[in-house]
């Protein structure tokens, strides 16, 4: 499944990272080969939140393993600033870290029980060269600020903090080099529902103040339908929908995102999902079913969707679906996800 952004749906400026059919394969113990990510397409605008949602074992987190550079990919490419990153230099890759940065799901494990806030928020700086220790302790004040924490938090470790304070430590880490670019992974999955909002709130606020752009890997979709303006549905690998956050949501057209959708709970008694739930497992990476990978999970597979990997046509303006079926199969309209 190739998945290539339309014009339509590119921003009216070029994009700040263009993913252009990037493929990841791994080699497996014992033989045998992990086709992890396969012929992925994607482009995000500056200033945009695009969203990675899917099933575990779908490929979000080698993806963006890929983009941040921690991974080297098969093939394909990954434009920054119309710079391919597959092929950059390491002196490229140095540059290029220091405007893209990550907030990681888990705030107790990402940063070093060992160190005080201070020395977190600076050692990107330190890193980069940025700077002497009198400009790196007023960036660390000045980006505690930022994230709404008090000056006396530099000197604390941490172990004295809440989790949400925890992310904003981590957010203001990553904020320290004034990124453009930024990968969250999870960035609320695990914090108290009482403060998922409140960081949802101040990473939207630093989006306008700095204007960043981000790429956002969840499972949680109502952060997806109310955080991000465009979204890409993955399924073993593939994109198997991509478009609008808005017209995703509310009309998907692929048989997967909208079982996906109709799985998510709604507090509304009355309320009955628009499809069938789908059974089986994900597929495995190593052998993924021929044809539509999604086949053997799908309520509307024929015999082409069994032999015949589709090709993505876009059914809405800027929405993407690569399904045999798409054109025939009547969209449930769905009801909002109930509000973070």
């Amino acid at each position: 499944m190739t998945m290539t952004m339309p014009d339509t749906a590119v921003a009216a400026t070029a994009p700040l990272l263009e993913i252009r059919n990037l493929t990841k394969r791994f080699n497996a113990h014992g033989g045998g080969v992990v086709r992890a990510v396969e012929n992925v397409s994607f482009s995000i605008g500056r200033g945009e939140t695009f969203a990675l949602v899917g099933e575990s074992g779908c490929g979000k987190t080698t993806l963006t393993k890929l983009v941040l550079g921690l991974e080297k990919p098969t093939s394909g490419e990954i434009l920054f600033h119309g710079a391919d990153l597959a092929t950059a230099s390491s002196k490229a890759m140095h540059g290029y870290r220091r405007q893209a940065q990550a907030v990681f799901q888990d705030p107790y494990s990402s940063l070093n029980p060992r160190m005080r806030v201070s020395k977190i928020i600076a050692e990107p700086l330190m890193a980069h060269g940025i700077g002497d220790r009198d400009s790196q302790r007023a960036r660390v004040l000045e980006m505690l600020d930022v994230v709404g924490l008090p000056k006396t938090a530099a000197d604390l470790y941490p172990h004295e903090f809440s989790g949400g304070q925890r992310q904003r430590v981590a957010i203001a880490r990553a904020l320290s080099l004034k990124p453009a670019f930024m990968v969250l992974d999870e960035p609320i999955s695990a914090l108290d529902v009482s403060v998922r909002a409140q960081i949802l709130n101040l990473l939207a606020d630093i989006q306008d103040e700095f204007g960043l752009t981000y790429l956002i890997v969840a499972h949680d979709l109502a952060l997806v339908e109310h955080f991000s303006s465009s979204v890409g549905v993955m399924y073993l690998g593939s994109m198997a929908e991509l478009g609008p956050t808005e017209s995703v949501f509310s009309h998907p057209k692929h048989p997967y995102t909208q079982a996906l959708l109709a799985s998510v709970p709604r507090p509304d008694p009355d309320h009955r999902a628009p499809v069938g739930v789908i059974y089986g497992e994900i597929g495995s990476a190593m052998a993924p079913p021929p044809g539509c990978k999604f086949h053997p999970r799908c309520p509307y597979a024929v015999d082409i969707c069994k032999t015949t990997p589709p090709v993505d046509r876009e059914l809405a303006p800027g929405q993407l679906v690569a399904c045999h079926l798409a054109e025939t199969i009547v969209p449930p309209v769905q009801s909002s996800i109930a509000p973070l």
